[in-house]
C-alpha cells in the first residue's frame, strides 16, 4: 500500500479520505491498512468508512461488526440505506447486474463522500482485480484498458484513489485473517456466477500451467501507460 501511495501520489496532507467499505476482505484490509499507514507514512489525513446497503432481498445487512472495528481505529462510520439491490434484481432484472449495480453504489459512495466532506474516495481493488478488468476489456469489450489507480472526476470535485493495486488477492487474505478482521460473505444474488468470476477462474488455470503469467499481463499495462499505470519515471 505505501508503495502504490508513494508512486501514484495518492495523499497529501490535509486528504480527508472516505474509504468505501463492503464487509469483503479487500474493503476491510484498506480501511485497516489506511488507519495503520497513517501513523509512519508522514502524511496527515483523515479517515471516513462509508458503506452503501443495497438492501440486496429486501433486506438491511448487520454491520455492526464493521462498526465496532471503526471505533477501535477512531474512525467515523457511516452506513447509507439503498434500493439498489431492488432497483437492479426485480424491478430492471438485469441479466449481467454487475455494471448497473457497480454505477450505483459508485454514486451512492460519491454522493456520501461529498456530504461528509471528503476530497477523496479510496476503493479497495487489489493486483488481481487490475488484471482480471484488463482482460475483461480485451476479450469481452474488445479494447485496451483498466481503471486507473487515481482518478479525479472534475464533475464532483473528488479522487478515486487504489492503494491496494500493488497487493495480490492471497496477500489480502492473509493479511484479513492475521488482523482477525470481520469479514462478511457477500449478500448478492449474482455472486459467484459473473463474468469477472469466470475471467479470474480462467486466469487461475492459466497461471498453475505458465507461472508468473498474470505479473507480466500486469507488466505490459504498465509498460503500455494506459490509463494512468505508466511508471512514474515515464508519467
Amino acid at each position: 500500500m505505501r508503495r502504490a501511495v508513494t508512486e501514484f501520489g495518492m495523499l497529501k496532507d490535509g486528504d480527508r479520505i472516505a474509504v468505501g467499505v463492503s464487509g469483503g476482505k479487500d474493503s476491510l484490509v484498506l480501511l485497516n491498512g489506511l488507519a495503520l499507514l497513517r501513523r509512519f507514512i508522514g502524511i496527515s489525513y483523515e479517515i471516513t468508512a462509508v458503506t452503501i446497503d443495497p438492501h440486496f432481498g429486501g433486506k438491511a445487512e448487520n454491520y455492526g461488526a464493521i462498526s465496532e472495528l471503526c471505533a477501535s481505529l477512531g474512525i467515523q462510520y457511516k452506513v447509507v440505506d439503498t434500493q439498489i439491490g431492488e432497483i437492479v434484481f426485480d424491478v430492471r432484472k438485469e441479466p449481467n447486474p454487475c455494471s448497473l449495480c457497480s454505477r450505483m453504489r459508485r454514486g451512492a459512495l460519491l454522493g456520501a463522500a461529498k456530504e461528509l466532506g471528503c476530497n477523496k474516495v479510496a476503493l479497495g481493488h487489489n493486483f488481481d482485480d487490475v488484471v482480471e478488468t484488463f482482460v475483461m476489456n480485451l476479450t469481452i469489450e474488445g479494447r485496451l484498458g483498466c481503471f486507473p489507480p487515481v482518478c479525479t472526476l472534475d464533475d464532483r470535485d473528488i479522487t478515486l484513489i487504489r492503494p491496494l493495486v500493488f497487493a495480490p488477492e492471497k496477500d489480502i487474505r492473509a493479511a484479513a485473517r492475521r488482523s482477525s478482521l470481520p469479514v462478511a460473505k457477500s449478500g448478492c444474488p449474482a455472486d459467484g456466477s459473473t463474468a469477472r468470476q469466470r475471467i479470474k477462474s480462467e486466469l487461475a488455470e492459466r497461471e498453475k500451467a505458465d507461472r508468473g503469467f498474470s505479473e507480466r499481463l500486469f507488466g505490459a499495462l504498465r509498460r503500455s501507460g494506459l490509463d494512468g499505470w505508466g511508471f512514474k519515471e515515464k508519467r
